[in-house]
């Protein structure tokens, strides 16, 4: 599966933000996409993951609330809606796509193994 993302940019605090990704490929196989990101000087961490089937979603801690994932089937594409944007949000955000995870684990970035090439959201204080 190829994953390309775009929607990053630069924002202030507050502020809203879409990122969008669209999968090509074996796409089949898909069980769950997701969206993951590396803040500098931090480790990658879950933002939000949707089970593709019945749009089941998780999401980090500290985005609940703000940020909404969903996916479009027949497209082949998933999408985060930012809102609230806070400084703290900065980082490198990351596409991905897993075709072996079950449910009970498709928050869990190790189960993802196809990634996007990652889009740089920069939120402004």
């Amino acid at each position: 599966v190829q994953l390309q993302a775009s929607g990053g940019g630069l924002v202030q605090a507050g502020d809203s933000l879409r990122l969008s990704c669209a999968a090509s490929g074996r796409t089949v196989g898909i069980r769950s996409m997701g969206w993951f990101r590396r803040a500098p000087g931090k480790e990658r961490e879950l933002v939000a993951a949707i089970w593709w089937t019945t749009g089941s979603t998780a999401y980090g801690d500290s985005v609940k609330d703000r940020f909404t994932i969903s996916r479009d089937k027949a497209k082949k594409t998933v999408s985060l809606q930012m809102n609230s944007l806070k400084p703290e949000d900065t980082a490198v955000y990351f596409c991905a796509s897993s075709e072996r995870t079950i449910y009970s684990t498709f928050y869990n970035q190790n189960v993802y193994s196809d990634w996007g090439q990652g889009t740089q959201v920069t939120v402004s204080s």
